[in-house]
């Protein structure tokens, strides 16, 4: 049996704890959570990284945000409380978002390791910093600031 990653079993073992505690809509979301990390490590055939795990959970966030904004519109206000509540439970396994700051101060060393110097070398940039700012960082930002350091 393959071996769970580190966030995938935090879950699995806060869901024990809700179920012991009594407190269903937990048990039920963390159940759903631990499904899809499951699904992506037997998918992938691989024990998954803490930046696998990651963009799992970045993924099923996205999804409680767009169902949150569907419910909303049909006015099925039950619903969408139920995706928000799941979108925050969410959160607070993902890693806090990187500051502009400290994005920058990444893109600067990801620049001067990899010796880039026009916008044709943002992919070699992009690859160094990927590992980098897992889950700390959307994508479409740090390409921006990526593309924008390298005069693109």
């Amino acid at each position: 049996m393959r071996e769970l990653g580190v966030i995938e079993q935090r879950i699995k073992d806060d869901s024990t704890a809700a179920l012991k505690a009594g407190d269903k809509r937990r048990r039920e979301a963390l159940s759903s959570f631990v499904a899809a990390l499951k699904k992506e490590r037997i998918d992938s055939r691989r024990e998954p990284t803490e930046a696998d795990e990651l963009t799992v959970l970045k993924r099923e966030r996205k999804r409680r945000a767009e169902a949150i904004e569907l419910y909303d519109t049909a006015g099925r206000r039950d619903l969408a409380d139920r995706e928000r509540y799941e979108e925050e439970l969410l959160a607070s396994y993902m890693p806090e978002e990187l500051s502009d700051a400290a994005l920058e101060e990444l893109v600067g060393e990801a620049i001067a390791a990899t010796d880039a110097v026009t916008p044709k070398d943002m992919g070699r940039v992009m690859g160094w910093l990927k590992p980098k700012v897992a889950g700390r960082a959307d994508g479409k930002r740090l390409s921006g600031m990526v593309r924008e350091k390298l005069g693109g």
